[in-house]
């Protein structure tokens, strides 16, 4: 066991855990920040996607002594108020159903659109092609990401 501190959703955090813990474990578990899900374990579906230095990234499979330095965002620290331009599209569309894997797609489309804020639908479809929704509102996760791109940021 080691302790760590961690920077997420702008605030300091401490917390005991083993060094090869998954951070999604650490974040559900050990800092109830339920929001970011488990789906696989094997970073092949998405549902745990969190930003790391803004990058999109798998936190089931990522260590927590691998982000001790790092800025991390989950999505319980996107907006404040849920009002990221994307939380807002995916309202506006209506995308979810069940809504497991909602979190992990917001937070790969706005990592993706924070690099691409004008992206053509190729784009958009490889940049999500990540994330697998049981459901299938893929077509609705593609009209909600180019809406979200319309929104002023």
């Amino acid at each position: 066991m080691a302790v760590f501190k961690l920077k997420i959703n702008n605030r300091d955090y401490q917390t005991e855990a083993d060094p090869d813990t998954p951070l999604l474990w650490v974040l559900r578990d050990h800092l109830g920040l339920v929001g970011t899900k488990f789906g696989c374990g094997m970073a092949q579906c998405g549902a745990c996607t969190v930003h790391v230095n803004g990058e999109a990234t798998r936190s089931c499979v990522l260590t927590v002594s691998a982000v001790s330095q790092a800025k991390i965002t989950t999505i319980e620290g996107l907006s404040e108020k849920g009002d990221h331009p994307v939380q807002q599209a995916w309202n506006e569309v209506d995308v979810p159903q069940c809504g497991y894997c909602q979190a992990g797609q917001i937070m790969t489309a706005a990592a993706f659109l924070k690099k691409n804020a004008k992206p053509t639908l190729p784009e958009i479809e490889a940049a999500m092609s990540g994330n697998l929704c049981r459901c299938g509102t893929y077509h609705r996760i593609r009209e909600a990401v180019q809406r979200a791109a319309t929104k002023k940021k």
